[in-house]
């Protein structure tokens, strides 16, 4: 019996979500891709999908594929780039993983022959890319939910790049600290436009290296 999901087993996989994307036209384009680190270069799914189709994309991943985790989702500010100035990248996984039988309050092993897994059921990794252009206001659909694992995700990419979730409840900061100044996200790219002549103690917050007007500055 094997042990471990083959190369062309993840490529059959690949293929079939490739088959069948296509009912989404032009808002969505997905190509099979390799991972280039690791002991094997396995593939996965890359898809690029239009905001506004990203939550019809994700329902139907979730439903029609099986794909059971978001693992990561996170943001970027290109403001050098006019024509895709944010980019939200996430990152889901169809496990395969699932309870096993309860008979009589007894749990029951569950035995699977990996050789002889379905492509729809053969686990599988996806890259899902959005891009939005320059605006005060990025926003996304939220998904969380649909995969709890993108609850906490979507709340950080908010926190720290300011990429909003439109339908998220609950949105906070979870790693800096609640009193935080509106409209201040670490990682955008613009602090100076939003924060003058403070802007490099935001960028430097530990000091070191402050110029000597800012020295006896605090947060």
């Amino acid at each position: 019996m094997a042990k471990e999901v083959s190369a062309a087993q993840f490529q059959a996989a690949a293929e079939d979500i490739l088959a069948d994307i296509t009912d989404f036209g032009d808002a969505v384009q997905a190509e099979i891709r390799n991972h280039t680190g690791g002991r094997r270069k396995n593939a996965y799914v890359y898809i690029e999908v239009a905001a506004a189709e990203w939550r019809n994309l994700a329902k139907w991943l979730k439903k029609s594929k099986g794909v059971d985790h978001c693992s990561m989702i996170t943001g970027i500010h290109w403001p050098e780039n006019s024509e895709a100035t944010w980019q939200v990248v996430v990152h889901l996984m169809r496990t395969g993983v699932y309870n096993p039988k309860v008979v009589d309050k007894r749990v029951h092993e569950t035995k699977v022959d990996i050789a002889r897994l379905s492509v729809k059921h053969t686990p599988l990794e996806f890259e899902i890319s959005m891009t939005l252009p320059e605006t005060r206001t990025p926003s996304v659909p939220s998904v969380a939910d649909i995969w709890v694992g993108a609850n906490w995700n979507e709340k950080e990419t908010w926190d720290l790049v300011g990429i909003d979730f439109e339908g998220h409840e609950g949105m906070r900061r979870v790693l800096l600290p609640h009193d935080t100044p509106t409209g201040y996200h670490p990682l955008q790219k613009q602090h100076k436009l939003r924060y003058h002549d403070f802007n490099e103690m935001y960028d430097d917050a530990q000091g070191f290296g402050r110029k000597p007007e800012d020295s006896g500055r605090v947060k």
